[in-house]
């Protein structure tokens, strides 16, 4: 609890969600946001880039970001639209693509390396210091670089614990809300795979999954925040005829979206529905969705 209390949040941009979240992501710690491919794990991130520079009369943190990409390329355009959107509805008189740093590393030790060099920018970024620090993603380093055997988990372990070691320092030293984003991988028959937190089985696209990079890393972060998603089967809404003349009705799907809060030392478990759209993603309360 120490680690949270008294500390800054990095507001979600969403009333809903920071109220679930107590304010937003901390300072001062390491949030990861877990979930399958399309969870939006990086549609969050790309949004608290912008939603940390808000003025703290728009419930901000007025600071700078910094973007740590592993795999594939910046989603660049996504931020400016996202940017554009805050623009508008907050009347901000700044672009906010201004003050996102990136940057992109393809192995571990380019990424241990790139931590020395931001502290430098951390100490540059005076008028508007670094409030967050986003890995996006941690577990596609680890998971190209090790064999599945006992000798390499032993040596992966051990450098799972330097990277959280380095990212808590930067988080503590410089005040800065650290957040990385992990994949999960199926969970098969027999096995209910890593019980850390508040649910014992996580299920996304009715699968079981579990999180990525093991029990090891599991205890390296402070909060665990996971992304689920499932096709719902909406109510038929026409009816087209059948080629045997019988009517046959129309199904439409929809893809839910839930954020749960597995552990956080300042939480008890909680999940809230979201949507992702144009101007971002969005909490849903019970009554929006019976109105829907």
């Amino acid at each position: 609890m120490e680690v949270i209390r008294g500390r800054q949040r990095v507001t979600l941009g969403c009333a809903v969600l920071d109220q679930v979240l107590e304010g937003g992501f901390p300072c001062g710690a390491i949030t990861e946001l877990v979930g399958e491919s399309t969870a939006a794990k990086t549609q969050l991130a790309l949004q608290l880039l912008v939603t940390v520079q808000l003025p703290g009369s728009l419930g901000g943190s007025n600071g700078s970001a910094i973007y740590i990409h592993t795999e594939g390329y910046f989603p660049g355009r996504r931020l400016r639209q996202l940017a554009s959107a805050f623009q508008s509805s907050r009347g901000l008189g700044f672009d906010p693509c201004d003050n996102v740093f990136v940057e992109a590393v393809g192995t571990i030790q380019e990424l241990i390396a790139l931590f020395d060099r931001l502290e430098q920018l951390f100490e540059m970024q005076r008028e508007m210091p670094v409030r967050l620090l986003v890995i996006d993603s941690i577990a596609a380093l680890f998971r190209s670089e090790f064999e599945n055997n006992r000798a390499e988990m032993v040596v992966r372990a051990a450098t799972l614990f330097q990277v959280s070691a380095k990212l808590k320092r930067l988080a503590h030293r410089y005040d800065v809300a650290v957040v990385v984003t992990n994949q999960v991988m199926d969970c098969m028959d027999g096995s209910s795979g890593i019980q850390i937190g508040n649910l014992a089985e996580l299920v996304s696209s009715r699968r079981r999954v579990a999180p990525a990079l093991g029990l090891a890393w599991g205890h390296c972060i402070n909060i665990r925040i996971f992304l689920s998603r499932s096709q719902e089967f909406l109510e038929a809404t026409a009816k087209r005829p059948k080629l045997d003349h019988q009517d046959v009705a129309e199904v439409s799907k929809s893809t839910k979206r839930e954020l749960h809060v597995l552990f956080a030392p300042h939480l008890p478990y909680r999940s809230c529905e979201f949507v992702v759209n144009q101007s971002g993603i969005h909490g849903v309360l019970d009554d929006d969705r019976e109105n829907a």
